[in-house]
């Protein structure tokens, strides 16, 4: 299958975007993705959410890509959320320990009781 995506700006909360994942994010659809991030990640967000419920596969050019737009964040005093990983998915995250730092959410509410807890320690 072949990967699609949908970016949504401003969602949960304002100045997050999401981007769910649905198919195969491997050597031939990462590009794509990485484009499409390049504008995303020069816009004015905090957080990068990727939704992954519809991601079926991810190879090591997909973790590049996820790599790479968490390093971008970060170097912007960004966050970078993953929601609802595959089982499959998820352990290739355990077996490459790419993203050491990141914050893995079961739903959207989960993500964000995390997100309102942080925000309440700058208040």
């Amino acid at each position: 299958m072949p990967l699609t995506f949908s970016i949504t700006r401003n969602a949960p909360k304002a100045g997050a975007t999401t981007v769910a994942l649905t198919g195969r994010l491997d050597s031939v659809t990462s590009p794509q993705l990485e484009k499409e991030l390049g504008a995303v990640l020069e816009e004015p967000i905090d957080t990068l959410v990727f939704d992954l419920a519809g991601l079926d596969f991810l190879s090591s050019a997909g973790i590049r890509v996820l790599v790479v737009a968490h390093k971008r964040m970060r170097e912007r005093e960004g966050h970078v959320a993953m929601l609802r990983m595959q089982p499959q998915i998820k352990k290739v995250f355990e077996i490459v320990k790419a993203l050491p730092s990141l914050s893995v959410f079961a739903n959207m509410a989960e993500m964000d009781r995390y997100l309102g807890q942080m925000q309440s320690k700058f208040r």
